[in-house]
């Protein structure tokens, strides 16, 4: 065997290796992209008091489990308006419980999501399921809960910026928050992923392009120390957002600390909800 054969014969063998490894990544993305937690969550009053559970119906016919997180007491800085969460890719609703409880406090009421394949619900996660769910969501609200339009207000968590961003665009809310918000789902694959060819990607969820065709006010929270989500990426959505009320930008936070599902988030949306007011 000459040494250029022997080479082509390496070099034959790397590029079938790379090939089976990307038709592999390719036809398994999603659950690079959706880490649900499967497993049912107990009884909303257990976790949250006063609070109960609600089934949504979407248009493909699944039914789904969510909290609905009442206010505590009748006034607060949020009396009157109800959030809409749109969890990012991971857990499920019961780790947003302190979210909505401290919500809660600051008078808001909330509607706590788990999308399909979340939290015992049926069905896989898609882009184009996702997007059901969180209308199937604020039909319940709107139609059950009978909540106003003009006081409902949209919180997306990463991925569930562009949850948040898609349902906007189809129904506008009184406000939008978007915490670690990215430019659209290939920018982040290349980041995390810079050896894939992520034009092949199924779900795109372009979250900056959206937002630059929203009419309603948009805060935009997250953190320096976010190795998730880029930074520069948030501040990009950012950018884009006509009607931009506030960057909130915290120093050394990363994309799941804390202040993530604290006081930051809670203290943003009661500006939001006085923006609205006026």
């Amino acid at each position: 065997m000459t040494l250029g054969t022997a080479v082509a014969r390496v070099l034959v063998v790397v590029v079938a290796v790379a090939a089976v490894v990307g038709i592999a990544l390719w036809a398994g993305q999603r659950r690079l992209i959706y880490l649900p937690d499967t497993s049912p969550p107990p009884p909303a009053a257990e976790v949250l008091p006063g609070a109960r559970d609600v089934r949504l119906t979407t248009e493909d016919g699944l039914e789904l489990g969510a909290w609905f997180v009442p206010a505590t007491g009748p006034t607060g800085p949020g009396t009157g308006f109800t959030v809409l969460l749109a969890p990012g890719n991971g857990g499920n609703r019961l780790d947003r419980a302190p979210l909505a409880a401290a919500l809660s406090l600051a008078g808001f009421t909330t509607l706590l999501v788990d999308y399909r394949g979340y939290g015992g619900n049926p069905g896989r996660p898609t882009e184009d399921g996702l997007a059901l769910d969180a209308r199937a969501a604020r039909n319940h609200l709107v139609e059950i809960e009978n909540v106003p339009p003009d006081r409902l207000l949209y919180l997306g968590e990463s991925l569930g910026t562009g949850v948040a961003t898609g349902l906007a665009a189809a129904y506008p809310p009184a406000g939008l928050l978007l915490r670690s918000p990215f430019v659209d789902l290939p920018s982040v694959a290349r980041h995390h992923y810079p050896f894939l060819p992520t034009v092949l990607l199924w779900d795109r969820f372009p979250v900056a392009a959206t937002v630059a065709r929203l009419d309603v006010p948009v805060t935009v929270v997250f953190g320096t120390a976010d190795t998730i989500v880029p930074p520069a990426q948030s501040e990009r959505v950012a950018d884009a957002a006509p009607h931009l009320l506030e960057r909130v930008v915290l120093p050394g936070v990363g994309h799941n600390d804390p202040p993530m599902f604290g006081r930051p988030i809670v203290e943003a949306l009661i500006r939001l909800a006085a923006a609205a007011r006026s």
